[in-house]
């Protein structure tokens, strides 16, 4: 069903110029981020307000309720559609339509940056929280930023975010100026690590998955990597189609560098035309 859910998103909706975003590396506990600030990784979609029109990150326009995007600011913003934590799915289920709905009333564009402006981090941030002064919506949040003064919080605060069922955490470097693509001034942490493959085959249960899916294998950077956990009763008796690209994560890697104890995580449609981070 997701699957369908997500080329369904691909197909309907029109194309826009795919906007210019800053994304994550993933973070080393050798890094020193002493003075950098950290916030909650939300597990939405990512979502870029261009002024005008709300962009997914490969160019797709969504297709908002115009009492949604009613007191969005002139200039650029960059955030997240989330409703809650665990709320993935129904995130992705509001916004695949082309129809306009009220489902869009359960979520918020949780901004954390607004590029084309001025100075560091919290300079920008401040342009939007200027804005909102003035023009107030609950269908814009800013996401939290929390400086670290000691390396130890960061562990802290994940187990914390990780407890109340949140993904993780971005890392930033608040001096630094905005910029686009992937630098080591913004980082996520998790307590795994998350990638994609794709499907080379199907295993047939034994024991209590007798007539339904035992495990996928998949290609992972040119290795055949076996997936056997994280799947629910549905996903087993309906298991991603041979080519499907899936989500995975795992817990660092074996001797011979293949993904320690991968989990499934969610179909994607294709890793690279993906709205999703």
């Amino acid at each position: 069903m997701k699957a369908i859910l997500l080329f369904m998103f691909l197909y309907l909706y029109a194309d826009a110029e795919v906007p210019k975003l800053f994304l994550l590396k993933n973070y080393t506990q050798d890094r020193d981020v002493r003075g950098w600030v950290m916030s909650e990784k939300l597990d939405g979609v990512r979502a870029f307000w261009d002024g005008n029109k709300l962009i997914s990150r490969n160019g797709k326009v969504f297709t908002p309720p115009p009492s949604f995007t009613a007191g969005f600011p002139p200039f650029a913003i960059d955030g997240e559609l989330w409703s809650r934590r665990g709320g993935f799915e129904e995130v992705v289920s509001i916004i695949n339509t082309k129809q306009t709905h009220t489902g869009w009333e359960e979520l918020s564009l949780n901004v954390f940056e607004v590029p084309r402006q001025r100075g560091g981090l919290f300079e920008r941030l401040s342009v939007l929280e200027n804005y909102l002064l003035l023009h107030p919506t609950s269908r814009i949040k800013i996401v939290k930023q929390t400086v670290i003064k000691e390396q130890e919080e960061i562990k802290v605060y994940l187990e914390e975010v990780m407890a109340k069922g949140g993904e993780g955490l971005v890392l930033r470097d608040p001096l630094t100026p905005y910029y686009s693509g992937r630098t080591g001034d913004a980082l996520k942490y998790k307590s795994f690590i998350d990638a994609e493959c794709r499907v080379l085959s199907i295993i047939e249960g034994k024991g209590k998955f007798e007539n339904d899916m035992g495990a996928i294998t998949c290609d992972y950077q040119g290795k055949s990597i076996k997936i056997g956990s994280g799947f629910s009763t549905q996903q087993r008796r309906s298991p991603p189609a041979i080519g499907t690209m899936v989500s995975f994560k795992y817990y660092g890697l074996t001797h011979l560098g293949n993904p320690k104890y991968p989990v499934f995580l969610r179909i994607r449609s294709d890793a690279e035309l993906s709205f999703l981070e």
